[in-house]
């Protein structure tokens, strides 16, 4: 359930809410928007369940409302306005501007990844992408340079002014990763490793988790539940394409995803349509569908020369044909009334 406290709520009214929320025996998760404070309450406990309700008349209360849903905290509930990440320097997620984040499937070599990061940061990127953890389906494959990678993403970041966004896939990773990334990415295949979630949740940087090939909406925001039942309220949902029985792509890119969980969710939700076709002429037009339903965000595989790309080279974008779709992209953001993040950048530079 979540308790809606009074926007005149005083601190020591908030503080005795959720005292009493712990004395009955269940888990209080303090959530601060600009108007108003939010109570998640979370926990099996029934015993003190009557007690609980009592609060609907504590001071500062203004009600207590019950979520049906079985993910609580990341229910459209908690914050009916939406959640606005801070990503760090200035960039922010879930407001009215949409965030693209760019660049190769893996680190390969110190040119590569600075002639990406000044491509993609020219064309209106904020978030540069790429992998130094690769989990790939068949061990002989490039599994990424490993800390060597992480290093050259920070710097070819650093230079152009971006952030930095990559995967992790395992809780011994996190700590090594923090110095060097700005958001931490959860696979597909890694959306449904808990112990990982649970490790995140300990931390403060913002997440990005991406839908399993074969994962259910709900089972999505269930697992954005556990980061944000270990305290970490920073989740990017990602839609990536589902595994289905077409062939023709690589995956099938759920576009009706993006508006039901703006339904659903408070939490910012973004499209990947390079993994969810796996084919470059098919990505520019699953970005433009996605930011007209709604998407917070994009996340792209762009890279200098696909031909020789270590992986996934078959669905990067040259530089050339990012920087056109981030054109088309203001086009119809502005329709659906978004702006895309970086666009007066652009404009001043040109």
């Amino acid at each position: 359930m979540i308790v809606n406290m009074l926007a005149e709520a005083t601190e020591e009214q908030i503080n005795h809410v959720v005292e009493r929320i712990k004395e009955c025996g269940f888990h209080a998760h303090l959530i601060r928007g600009e108007e108003r404070t939010v109570i998640g309450v979370v926990g099996n406990s029934d015993k003190h369940r009557s007690e609980l309700e009592a609060l609907t008349v504590a001071p500062g209360v203004e009600d207590i409302v019950r979520i049906s849903h079985p993910f609580k905290l990341a229910s459209r509930s908690c914050r009916p306005e939406g959640s606005v990440l801070d990503l760090g320097k200035g960039v922010t997620i879930g407001g009215n501007e949409v965030v693209v984040a760019a660049g190769p499937c893996a680190v390969e070599s110190r040119e590569q990844i600075h002639d990406v990061a000044a491509s993609v940061a020219r064309a209106g990127a904020k978030l540069l992408r790429g992998g130094a953890f690769k989990p790939r389906s068949s061990p002989y494959s490039f599994q990424g340079l490993g800390l060597e990678g992480l290093k050259l993403l920070r710097e070819a970041s650093d230079k152009n002014g971006l952030l930095v966004v990559s995967e992790v896939m395992d809780p011994s990773q996190v700590d090594e990763m923090l110095p060097y990334v700005d958001v931490m990415q959860v696979g597909a295949r890694n959306m449904q490793n808990y112990h990982l979630l649970r490790a995140l949740g300990e931390t403060s940087k913002p997440v990005l988790l991406k839908r399993g090939m074969s994962a259910t909406i709900e089972e999505l925001l269930l697992s954005a539940e556990y980061i944000m039942a270990g305290g970490n309220y920073k989740v990017i949902l990602c839609e990536r394409g589902i595994r289905t029985f077409e062939t023709t792509t690589r995956n099938t890119l759920d576009i009706a995803a993006i508006p039901v969980i703006k339904q659903l969710s408070h939490l910012p939700i973004v499209a990947d349509p390079s993994h969810g076709t796996g084919r470059r002429d098919k990505v520019a037009p699953m970005a433009r569908a996605a930011v007209a339903a709604g998407a917070d965000g994009l996340i792209i595989e762009v890279h200098p020369n696909p031909e020789r790309a270590l992986s996934d080279g078959v669905q990067s974008l040259y530089p050339e044909q990012f920087s056109q779709l981030m054109g088309e992209i203001r086009l119809i953001g502005s329709a659906v009334g978004r702006k895309i993040a970086g666009e007066q950048a652009m404009k001043v530079s040109s």
